[in-house]
């Protein structure tokens, strides 16, 4: 019987040490779990930024990116992209310090969104300042300062896009994206003034 019992201790014991040696990765970004530091996440060990304030009150994401920018776009959010066309220099690939970030309509997002990028980490990652954003009355209530932001697209062309979720610790859905409008001078203005000079 002590036999028995030692061998399927044996089995248990080596069943449990394969499964250890099996077991595939963790891959980045996936809900529920903190980044690893990948090809496709931060080159360095990054630790999220708790930069964020409470308001009294909400405010609407188009006003806040208004302001934080100083592009005077209004409409929808996700409106931005087609009206700064031929206006304001934009780019679907290239995050830039200051550019408005453009979240595509979805049906979950119907208005779209947008923010304004407040650093850059490495050519996947970036901290975004923004409001209105989350799942509850509280949470976009909250002006994030520094909100971690991953591009998950396949081809690292920022057409997919990650939040950070704090309450998680964990990166977001996914949300498609339009891309970044630069808050240079408007396009006209530059051409104008150059023909001025």
């Amino acid at each position: 019987m002590f036999k028995k019992y030692r061998i399927l201790l044996s089995v248990c014991f080596v069943a449990f040490l394969t499964s250890c040696s099996t077991t595939p990765p963790k891959s980045p970004g996936v809900p529920g779990e903190k980044p690893s530091y990948t090809a496709s996440s931060p080159s360095k060990p990054y630790t999220p930024v708790h930069d964020y304030y409470k308001n009294d009150r909400s405010m609407q994401c188009v006003p806040y990116a208004r302001e934080a920018s100083g592009i005077p776009i209004r409409g929808n959010a996700h409106t931005w992209w087609t009206q700064a066309q031929g206006k304001y220099e934009c780019s679907k690939t290239k995050p830039k310090v200051g550019a408005v970030v453009v979240l595509s309509k979805t049906k979950r997002n119907k208005y779209g969104h947008v923010g304004v990028v407040s650093g850059i980490i490495d050519n996947r990652n970036i901290e975004v300042e923004h409001t209105n954003w989350g799942g509850s009355v509280a949470t976009r209530r909250i002006v994030y300062k520094r909100m971690p932001a991953i591009d998950v697209s396949e081809n690292n062309d920022w057409s997919k896009i990650r939040f950070w979720n704090y309450p998680s610790s964990s990166f977001g859905r996914i949300y498609p994206a339009s891309g970044f409008i630069y808050p240079d001078k408007p396009v006209a203005s530059k051409k104008s003034a150059s023909m001025n000079e």
